[in-house]
């Protein structure tokens, strides 16, 4: 992990505080979905979940990956989905390079493919994809719902045995607006902050 993304996640840790007593509830039955595998033996495929599969899915994929690296938690694959294909937004991709991410495009088409990396040892392929692309994982999986629209719209994910809702606000809102980085940003904070809370958590 380069020196800026070790310095987030150190600054991330200490955090926890902000997050809500209602929050950390649901937080924790994802710990106990993870500490369960953990215990069996059994690694953890966590797909992350929204709509578009343009920002906060990709987050949730790409930080939870990071804390599972910085907690060295193994056994864990994270993935990310959308009930729709878009793209992964510039605006959500210029957000993870200010922490410290090394994002390489792949492509130039209207749904290009990326290189997300965080070490010389860890990255993930990135692109929008719908729940049943052929890289995402078909049965004993977590799908975590990342937006209201796709908790709602989408109340059975084939092949999950878990589901949980962890909705947050699209930073798509503020595209085109002088609060358009710092919004993005606090989602990062905001995504990296409960799920580096999960990993701590666990026992292994």
């Amino acid at each position: 992990m380069n020196t800026k993304l070790t310095h987030f996640s150190e600054e991330i840790i200490l955090q926890f505080d902000q997050i809500p007593a209602d929050r950390k509830f649901l937080l924790d039955r994802l710990t106990s979905y993870i500490q369960g595998n953990l215990n069996g033996g059994k690694e953890s495929l966590l797909m992350f979940i929204c709509t578009h599969n343009s920002r906060r899915s990709h987050f949730g994929q790409i930080l939870c990956a990071l804390a599972a690296d910085f907690y060295q938690v193994t056994g864990i694959q994270t993935f990310s989905a959308g009930t729709e294909v878009t793209a992964f937004h510039p605006n959500a991709i210029a957000a993870l390079r200010s922490i410290g991410m090394e994002v390489q495009t792949m492509d130039t088409t209207s749904n290009p493919h990326y290189i997300v990396s965080w070490s010389s040892t860890h990255s993930l392929h990135a692109y929008s994809k719908l729940i049943d692309d052929e890289g995402n994982p078909k049965e004993h999986f977590a799908a975590i719902m990342t937006c209201t629209h796709a908790e709602q719209n989408c109340p059975f994910v084939v092949g999950a045995d878990f589901r949980i809702g962890l909705s947050y606000d699209d930073p798509k809102a503020f595209d085109g607006t002088a609060q358009e980085s710092e919004m993005y940003l606090a989602r990062v904070y905001q995504i990296a902050r409960e799920l580096f809370y999960v990993f701590s958590r666990l026992t292994h």
